[in-house]
């Protein structure tokens, strides 16, 4: 009797398990149909907003903040004794960042001047002397004029003596002394021809002294200034305003020429998206830009586009891809374009590196209000 109690327990516990079964069945499959239909639709709608989305934006996460960095190097090589300047300190342009030891460029423009004062002087005298051979060159000119007239009656008197010696007229001693005076007019004239060639000589050599003398102050008048340039260099200025970055000198280093002591950052900064070519169909310089900043989520910053790259990324690399070969593989390509902030951001700590993500309305080319 036990058994058969039991057997009946268990059947009616399997007619009532059916039938439950039987009443969740519905409910499961409207389930199966319900769930995947809204999904669809949802994914439908999604597409759509997509689509009318990049309708009128275009959008990118490969954009960062671009700044100037200005690298700040001495133009002289010596000890640093000042540095007045540290990391991320904000500076103006024109204030005192680094000085050098300044002793060995005064010891060279004390030189440089004192070789300048001593051609200057030569150069005095070498004037005085060309001064003297154009006196002597021109009392020569006069002594020739002198001599030639001397020489012109010699040679009229030895002339008329010679006739009347041969006439009888005159002596034989008369004679002789006409002859024996156009002998002394001639040496007379020669002399001064000679002394006037010497003293035209002594004039040229005196003048090419005296440019020679010239050249070499201008010269030694640039080395001064080079000089007096090297002594001003120990003095490194600001050349712009900003903050200080990759400071890399203390005080007491012997620094070089060229070699890198800081960077100056300035305040101004912009964003460099880099889009597919694709994205670019419709994207005009002067759209409008929201950019917002990873580092302050909960903002939309202001922007237009600047200007757009005229050749790809990858084309203004070090090593531009060389495309003529059997292995190519077609890669879509990005543009850099440049965008400004149109409002003042010089309340956000904005830096050069960034990440960014730039919204360009493209629609129309108009502006965002």
């Amino acid at each position: 009797m036990a058994r058969k109690h039991e057997d009946k327990n268990n059947k009616d516990f399997i007619k009532k398990a059916k039938a439950r079964l039987k009443k969740r069945r519905p409910e499961y499959k409207k389930k199966r149909v319900i769930v995947p239909s809204i999904t669809g639709v949802i994914l439908i709608i999604l597409g759509i907003v997509a689509a009318i989305h990049s309708t009128y934006f275009q959008s990118t996460d490969d954009a960062f903040v671009e700044g100037r960095l200005v690298s700040i190097a001495p133009r002289v090589a010596a000890p640093v004794v000042k540095l007045l300047v540290d990391d991320n300190q904000e500076v103006k342009t024109g204030d005192l960042l680094v000085e050098l030891d300044p002793k060995d460029f005064e010891v060279a423009l004390d030189q440089a001047e004192a070789k300048l004062a001593e051609a200057k002087a030569g150069l005095n005298i070498a004037v005085k002397q060309v001064d003297e051979s154009s006196s002597k060159v021109n009392k020569s000119y006069e002594d020739i004029t002198s001599a030639s007239s001397k020489l012109d009656f010699a040679q009229k008197d030895f002339a008329r003596y010679k006739d009347l010696y041969k006439d009888g007229i005159v002596s034989k001693q008369a004679y002789e002394r006409s002859k024996t005076a156009l002998e002394v007019a001639e040496a007379e004239f020669n002399a001064a021809q000679e002394n006037s060639m010497a003293s035209m000589h002594a004039l040229d050599s005196n003048r090419a002294k005296t440019q020679a003398d010239e050249a070499l102050i201008k010269r030694l008048e640039a080395e001064v200034e080079q000089a007096k340039l090297n002594l001003q260099y120990t003095k490194i200025y600001a050349p712009q305003s900003g903050k200080i970055a990759a400071r890399s000198v203390e005080k007491g280093n012997y620094v070089n020429i060229g070699q890198p002591l800081m960077n100056i950052v300035p305040e101004q900064v912009w964003v460099v998206a880099n889009f597919k070519e694709i994205q670019l169909t419709h994207m005009k310089e002067g759209q409008s830009v929201r950019i917002k900043v990873d580092t302050y989520p909960g903002k939309r910053f202001k922007g237009h586009v600047e200007s757009i790259q005229r050749a790809t990324g990858a084309k203004s690399s070090l090593f531009p891809p060389e495309n003529a070969v059997g292995s190519y593989v077609k890669i879509v390509q990005r543009v850099p374009v440049k965008i400004l902030f149109d409002e003042d951001i010089s309340g956000y700590n904005i830096v050069p590196g960034m990440s960014v993500v730039p919204k360009v309305r493209i629609k129309d080319g108009r502006k965002e209000n």
